[in-house]
């Protein structure tokens, strides 16, 4: 318990240290506001009613978590498919490691041809950006699994979806929140990129239209909107983490 009191004390502290860094920078820099805001600056963005902060926030969540949800389902999925099928990991992986080199913002105007504007369209960014290491860090944890317990569970005439539910998923669910982790972050970069290329709503689309006027307090205000929604997610993530895994068996 005193560690992680520690641990905690010691991120509250960092988050602090970084603002009173921020707001000393600003005043005794004299730094102009459209260059960078005070923390006070920005706060009272957040207060101004004609941003639409929380219709922009809903949309830019809605899409982070749609992109996340369908990437964790797709690439669980694909890694379970993959161990199943060597012939379909031999035709199918190099496929998908040659379109994850692709450069998802080349991607955008495609997606966004076929998809028109809207939340769909910046789901489907953030999910071509987070399905690749929740499959690659899957397919690892299941591959993982000892081979002798596998054929003593089929040897007792076990379906391929009770080996999968009661050993492989349990034994592969530390590499699959070590994917899960990484996807989160990547997650808010795509659904964020998504709404820069082309979007008529959301927290980038905000951060667009206020950098016209020169209005860098909304802009810091999206941009810790974003963050804020980020670390939601990743906590998220950490919290079924510390339900499902025990501590011993955790990555990281």
């Amino acid at each position: 318990m005193n560690s992680k009191l520690g641990r905690w004390t010691l991120a509250i502290a960092a988050h602090l240290a970084l603002l009173a860094a921020w707001y000393l920078f600003v005043r005794l820099g004299d730094v102009p506001k459209f260059v960078m805001p005070s923390p006070t600056a920005t706060l009272d963005a957040l207060l101004q009613p004609n941003y639409g902060w929380w219709s922009n926030i809903v949309v830019t969540g809605t899409e982070i978590f749609g992109g996340y949800v369908l990437a964790l389902v797709i690439g669980v999925a694909l890694a379970l498919v993959f161990t199943w099928s060597k012939t379909l990991e031999a035709f199918f992986m190099p496929l998908l490691v040659s379109l994850n080199m692709v450069p998802k913002v080349a991607l955008g105007p495609l997606i966004i041809v076929w998809f028109k504007y809207g939340v769909l369209p910046n789901s489907i960014m953030a999910f071509s950006i987070a399905v690749f290491p929740i499959l690659l860090t899957t397919a690892r944890g299941l591959r993982e699994i000892e081979p002798e317990l596998l054929d003593l569970v089929r040897s007792l005439k076990g379906s391929r979806w009770q080996v999968f539910t009661k050993i492989q998923l349990p034994g592969a669910l530390p590499y699959i929140f070590s994917g899960m982790k990484v996807a989160a972050i990547l997650a808010v970069a795509g659904a964020v990129v998504g709404e820069f290329l082309g979007s008529y709503r959301g927290l980038g689309y905000l951060m667009l239209q206020v950098q016209v006027t020169l209005d860098t307090p909304a802009m810091f205000m999206a941009v810790l909107m974003i963050t804020a929604l980020g670390m939601a997610l990743y906590g998220l993530v950490l919290l079924l983490e510390r339900w499902l895994v025990v501590k011993d068996a955790r990555l990281a």
